[in-house]
């Protein structure tokens, strides 16, 4: 008779108490960071991760009485750049938002990386009116429609983002906002319409694709340099999502004004 086990997985697609191996699996494989063990009893799962629904093959909750974490308890694991650069991904995609002031004139820029050489840079979506917030979702929401055609073409994908507002948004919150109607306890959901298709967009593409957290302006080149691109949006006024034509000259992008 096999023994019963509990798994925690603190960083993964999911995170949670899984009670079956391949649940568990579905979650960590190829994950980079991700982070799990098992128990022996729910207890010990329970302590170890510090309370949560616990989720079964099937995708249900059981029936034992296990508390659930609030969405903002939950976290999101920062990378640092050694950690970004040694993943063996295809394709990576750096993000950024800014606005001046916030509220503010607001812009997004992108970074793509392939096999680890800055390949593309992107810049666009001015607002007059805008904030910070919809500024990092903007760039974000461009990213994933970048990343469906990198997975389109079998290219492994992960996306670089500053904002743990906007990664939570689509990773964590959006999914119980939908079920209760796409309403929160809070109030107001904010950019909601630009949510609601990030995360219909981002449920599609999840399977393939790693939405990881980068802190900024500590030195992450892509980081730095989505955040340069954010800047020129709101300089230029560029209102559309453009492809930067200029040399890609990492020092000269580098010595732009930064955000």
């Amino acid at each position: 008779m096999a023994v019963k086990k509990y798994y925690v997985v603190w960083q993964g697609r999911e995170t949670g108490i899984f009670t079956d191996w391949n649940s568990c699996k579905k979650q960590i494989d190829k994950f980079a960071g991700a982070r799990y063990k098992s128990f022996m009893t729910l207890a010990e799962a329970e302590a170890a991760f510090g309370g949560s629904s616990v989720k079964s093959a099937a995708g249900s909750t059981d029936a034992a009485p296990v508390k659930k974490r609030s969405a903002g308890q939950q976290t999101v694991k920062t990378y640092s750049a050694a950690e970004i650069m040694a993943m063996k991904i295809d394709t990576k995609i750096f993000t950024d938002g800014g606005c001046e002031p916030n509220p503010g004139k607001a812009g997004s820029g992108i970074a793509l990386y392939r096999n680890n050489k800055i390949d593309e840079l992107w810049y666009g979506l001015f607002n007059a009116k805008g904030t910070n917030n919809t500024a990092e979702l903007n760039a974000l929401h461009q990213a994933l429609i970048m990343a469906r055609g990198e997975i389109s073409s079998g290219k492994s994908v992960a996306i670089f983002c500053d904002s743990k507002y906007a990664i939570q948004c689509i990773t964590q919150w959006a999914v119980n906002w939908q079920k209760k109607g796409w309403k929160k306890a809070g109030g107001e959901i904010k950019n909601l319409e630009l949510i609601k298709a990030m995360f219909a967009l981002y449920q599609s593409l999840k399977e393939k694709l790693q939405v990881l957290h980068v802190n900024g302006h500590v030195g992450v080149e892509g980081n730095e340099l989505a955040d340069r691109m954010s800047i020129l949006a709101i300089e230029s006024r560029n209102s559309d999502f453009t492809r930067y034509a200029e040399k890609l000259d990492i020092d000269a992008l580098l010595a732009m004004r930064a955000g």
